[in-house]
């Protein structure tokens, strides 16, 4: 006897160990899951993870000081937490797409499931213990369950790098969370059913029943609606969409024209992607005698290669981008390799997914005639680290002599401030520069950054030879002579140059330049 009651009360204990490490499995990948969904809709990442965490963590500590006010039947309350838990994380992604289709009330309804589900899973916890008191010593009890808790956040982690976001995405993933949540619920109120009432589990089993079809229903339709307001955040119909473990891709098209984005910023439009791609190509190219070997960080869409390729003496082109997903779509999606002709193909290139830093740092002995960044914009930290004096320092290195690197900038007319910050960092990198523009009609005033690892050629001398080139010898679409005065052009240095003197470089260690770029003035474009 003595021995089936001491099974009892291991399985008891066992069973609300299982509930407490799922619960910090799926309460760390509901972190995650909502604090993507903010970057991807409202953006500036480091902020919302920031607060989407600390706020989830705040409310956890709330929930759990509520929770001393609960009383009656623990386990019955559990089983109710632990479904309105799973009925929450479920529909997260669902909801935040629906809202942000039909409103653009999205934040509110981020923040707001962040304390909700914080509030849950703080009153959750300290009423597990409450429980599990019958079965245990306070000092085990308590040492137990959190040690389950922390190892279940773990596995919660581990589960979202590699499985959730990258393979489910945020349509399915909060779907497991959810059945998570419910399969434990469903499994306590199997093991423990002997401590609730007949009309207790009654209304229990009932309850468990309608969250199961619940979930199976949502999990049935939820591609469908979040295709749906996928769709909405587009003027064009979405043609492909997929979220990677970096980023979310879309292709969108309008008659004959295709549109690409990543997480919902333009990257370029075929109608006019001409006017990016050959000022950040062709002048550069321009100012090296007979390039043979070109290092391009970024432009997974293979456009800046389609441009390289123009040119016969070309030996070798190295495209380093973060995401394998962006790298196989320039190469096999029938859209893009119509508007790239098919140049990441190429015998020339050869395609490496690494972290652009990484790769630069742990580099072998190669050297380059022309470094090409066609980077994201500098939207955040980890962004803006690659248009960092250290990063330049390293590219400045691996350049041969009189060798040209030209970066991306934003717009220096919407982010101005952040223009004369990669200007100003180049520079101090030992890069020779000069600043240019251009009209790009659906994409507004964009800029860029030219350096030469020249310190014999002054910027003006720089900015003659740049306009000196006619380009009959390539075949261009939009650049020409007359485009070369124009986008070296900036009018009176005192309006280009207003409130800039006050610009920092931006450093690892003092990243400026991201905190230039969002309080642009974005509102005007």
């Amino acid at each position: 006897m003595e021995y089936i009651k001491k099974q009892n009360l291991l399985k008891g204990s066992t069973i609300l160990k299982i509930a407490i490490f799922a619960t910090g499995f799926s309460g760390i990948v509901a972190e995650y899951v909502l604090s993507t969904l903010a970057t991807y809709f409202i953006g500036d990442s480091v902020f919302q993870w920031t607060m989407i965490v600390s706020l989830m963590l705040f409310f956890m500590g709330l929930g759990a000081r509520l929770s001393k006010n609960i009383s009656g039947n623990l386990i019955s309350k559990f089983l109710i937490l632990e479904v309105l838990l799973s009925i929450l994380v479920s529909f997260t992604s669902l909801l935040v797409y629906t809202i942000a289709a039909v409103g653009g009330y999205y934040g509110i309804v981020i923040y707001t499931l962040c304390i909700t589900i914080g509030l849950l899973i703080g009153i959750e916890i300290p009423i597990v213990i409450r429980i599990n008191e019958s079965y245990q010593d306070l000092r085990t009890n308590i040492s137990s369950v959190l040690e389950k808790d922390y190892y279940g956040s773990l596995l919660g982690g581990v589960f979202f790098g590699f499985i959730g976001l990258p393979l489910l995405g945020l349509t399915y993933t909060p779907f497991v969370l959810g059945f998570v949540n419910l399969s434990v619920a469903i499994v306590v109120a199997v093991v423990l059913h002997r401590k609730l009432q007949k009309r207790q589990l009654n209304k229990t089993f009932i309850l468990l029943i309608f969250s199961f079809l619940l979930l199976s229903g949502g999990l049935a339709y939820t591609k469908p609606v979040m295709l749906w307001g996928e769709q909405k955040r587009y003027k064009d119909k979405v043609v492909f969409s997929k979220q990677t473990k970096y980023q979310k891709i879309v292709l969108t098209e309008w008659k004959d024209e295709h549109w690409l984005y990543l997480n919902g910023n333009l990257q370029f439009c075929s109608i006019d992607e001409e006017m990016y791609h050959e000022p950040l190509v062709h002048p550069a190219m321009q100012l090296f005698p007979e390039v043979k070997d070109v290092l391009i960080l970024g432009g997974g869409d293979g456009c800046a290669v389609r441009e390289l390729l123009k040119y016969k003496t070309i030996q070798s082109i190295d495209l380093v981008d973060l995401d394998p997903n962006m790298t196989d779509l320039g190469k096999d999606n029938l859209i893009l390799k119509s508007i790239n002709e098919n140049s990441l193909h190429s015998d020339k290139v050869t395609i490496y997914n690494q972290d652009a830093f990484i790769f630069m740092e742990n580099l072998n002995p190669k050297f380059y005639d022309i470094i090409i960044a066609d980077l994201p914009d500098p939207r955040n930290v980890a962004l803006s680290r690659l248009y960092s004096q250290e990063f330049y320092k390293i590219c400045h290195r691996k350049l041969r002599p009189r060798g040209v690197m030209i970066t991306q900038a934003g717009s220096p007319y919407f982010a101005t401030k952040a223009f004369h910050c990669i200007n100003k960092t180049m520079n101090a990198s030992g890069f020779t520069t000069v600043p240019m523009h251009n009209q790009v009609i659906s994409m507004g005033e964009w800029g860029w950054v030219l350096g030469v690892k020249n310190n014999k050629i002054s910027n003006e001398q720089l900015k003659s030879k740049l306009r000196s080139f006619d380009f009959k010898n390539v075949d261009t679409k939009w650049i020409n002579a007359e485009a070369m005065q124009l986008i070296t052009s900036f009018g009176k240095s005192s309006f280009f140059n207003k409130d800039t003197n006050t610009v920092e470089i931006n450093k690892i260690n003092n990243p400026v330049l991201y905190q230039y770029y969002l309080k642009g003035n974005w509102d005007l474009y």
